[in-house]
């Protein structure tokens, strides 16, 4: 008897648990941050993770997901910093003649490019792709730097 009582005090103990995170306005925002995440919407798994936070300083699931999006965001904007750059690149080389002023543009981009990969904390969070891709990017933007010289 004692232990039939033991577990339905621990049955009702994890009900009450698994309520409060489902219902608490905090855990509701960590779950649809943490959808999201994983869709690769980083920017709002961002917003919704600190909306989260802000409402339960305690909510682990909102500061984990709030620093992977963080991370993830910062991968995210410089790939999309190399595809704006390259872009450029491409439109001064397009008539073919590179003259000193250009390569010295291309030179400047590309070492803006290379540092601000260096800057990139590597992380475990982030997904392998956008590192692959950054990692990518990072290695044009080396060759072209050598090459501008």
């Amino acid at each position: 008897m004692k232990a039939r009582s033991f577990f339905l005090i621990a049955f009702l103990f994890i009900a009450i648990m698994l309520l409060y995170f489902f219902l608490h306005p905090s855990y509701e925002k960590s779950l649809e941050a943490k959808f999201y995440y994983e869709t690769s919407n980083y920017k709002e798994a961002y917003r919704v993770a600190k909306e989260a936070f802000e409402l339960d300083r305690y909510n682990k699931m909102a500061a984990t997901i709030m620093t992977q999006s963080r991370y993830s965001l910062r991968y995210v904007n410089y790939i999309n910093d190399a595809k704006k750059y390259i872009k450029q690149i491409q439109l001064l080389i397009k008539d073919g003649k590179i003259d000193e002023a250009k390569r010295a543009k291309i030179r400047t981009i590309a070492d803006i490019m290379v540092k601000a990969y260096n800057k990139l904390a590597p992380s475990v969070v982030v997904d392998k792709e956008l590192i692959k891709e950054a990692k990518e990017y990072h290695e044009k933007f080396k060759q072209l730097y050598q090459k501008a010289h």
